[in-house]
């Protein structure tokens, strides 16, 4: 099992940037393709972007193609997404997920994430 804290999140004026982090608990995070997803108020939960264990393959979804981007440090246990040019509309509670699968590619689908931490708010003002 592996357990996940996310950070990083806070109030940031549109066209800003921010900086989230999940840092995972265990030795076997490099066994992991990992997930960044958002729920909006009101809204269900959506996927932001997916990396492999390696790191080599991500995915993002076309509302923050160009402007997030999804990285790893294996070494440190930790998964970012580097949110830049932020829109209001980014505005949700940013979870990070493991998946323990081993896909060939990392999933986008919420379903195969089997461990989720608690979430971190990420506002942005316009």
């Amino acid at each position: 099992q592996v357990q996940l804290v996310e950070s990083g999140g806070g109030l940031v004026q549109a066209g800003g940037s921010l900086r989230l982090s999940c840092a995972a608990s265990g030795r076997t995070f490099s066994t992991y393709d990992m997930g960044w997803f958002r729920q909006a108020p009101g809204k269900e939960r959506e996927f932001v972007a997916a990396i492999n264990r390696s790191g080599s393959t991500t995915y993002y979804a076309d509302s923050v193609k160009g402007r997030f981007t999804i990285s790893r440090d294996n070494a440190k246990n930790t998964v970012y997404l580097q949110m830049n040019s932020l829109k209001p509309e980014d505005t949700a509670v940013y979870f990070c997920a493991a998946d323990s699968r081993r896909s060939i590619v990392p999933a986008r689908g919420q379903n195969g994430y089997a461990y989720w931490g608690q979430g971190t708010q990420v506002t942005v003002s316009s």
